[in-house]
This record gives C-alpha cells, sequence and structure tokens, in this order.
C-alpha cells in the first residue's frame, strides 16, 4: 500500500473516538443537508447564500455551497469513517471560519448564538484529524489489508 495513503488512514484510536467520529458525523451530515436541500428545516442554498452574502461572506451562494458540502460530504466520511483525516480537516477548517465569521462576536455560551458548539465540533474534528477514525472505521479496514 502506499505510504502516504497508509498514513492517511492508520489509526491506533479506539472506541472513545470512533463515538466522537460518529455523533459528530452525524451532526454534521445534518447541518449541511440543512444547508444544501433545505432538509431539517434548514434554509437550502438560496436561503443560506442569502444570510452569507448578507454577514460578508460574498458570494453568499457558493459559500454556502462549500459550506453545505464540507459539512455534509465530510461528514459522512466521519460517519464511516472513510479517509477521515482529510475530512476533520476540512470540517476543522470550516468550523474555524463559522468561530470568526459568525459565534465569536456574541461570546461563548450558545444561548447567544456564541461559539460554545461549534468549538467542541472543532475540538472533535482536531482529535480525529491527529488520532485517525478509530474502531470501527473503513479506514481502518484500509489500513489492515
Amino acid at each position: 500500500m502506499n505510504t502516504l495513503l497508509k498514513s492517511v488512514v492508520a489509526t491506533q484510536a479506539g472506541y472513545g473516538l470512533t463515538v466522537l467520529r460518529i455523533i459528530a458525523g452525524l451532526t454534521f451530515a445534518a447541518h449541511g443537508a440543512q444547508k444544501l436541500f433545505g432538509w431539517f428545516g434548514g434554509y437550502g442554498l438560496a436561503g443560506v447564500g442569502q444570510w452569507m452574502e448578507s454577514i460578508g461572506l460574498a458570494p453568499g451562494y457558493l459559500m454556502a455551497l462549500l459550506a453545505g458540502s464540507a459539512e455534509f460530504f465530510a461528514g459522512l466520511a466521519l460517519i464511516v469513517g472513510l479517509l477521515a483525516r482529510p475530512a476533520a480537516a476540512v470540517l476543522a477548517v470550516t468550523m474555524l471560519v463559522a468561530i470568526v465569521s459568525v459565534h465569536l462576536v456574541n461570546g461563548f455560551f450558545m444561548s447567544n448564538n456564541g461559539y460554545e458548539f461549534a468549538l467542541a465540533l472543532l475540538a472533535i474534528s482536531l482529535a480525529v484529524l491527529v488520532e485517525g477514525a478509530g474502531k470501527l472505521s473503513l479506514d481502518q479496514s484500509i489500513a489492515r489489508s
């Protein structure tokens, strides 16, 4: 197996990280589905794009497409544990942008639209980036072969 691919998919992490990866993946995928498809009470690309444009993230439609795609597809990757490190890197950047551009000015607490939830998702993303997908992942299956 290619050394680079092996280093990307290798993991020594256990079941604890697996639980975090799956729950965070479900959360990210659901938020991405809100942005992309308007599912779960979301506004879809048009609505999210207008909002992003209004806060200075332009072009809004493209930014909504990028953020929604990152959350949805990387979230799915986390759920199954496939290329979890690259997915986690994309999600970490997405959460940094969300914290800086939206939540930081509101303080820490979620009740004020603060950054605590995005920070928790950023921390989980960084843990997956460092440790790998953990047990019960496609990455671990690939690394063994």
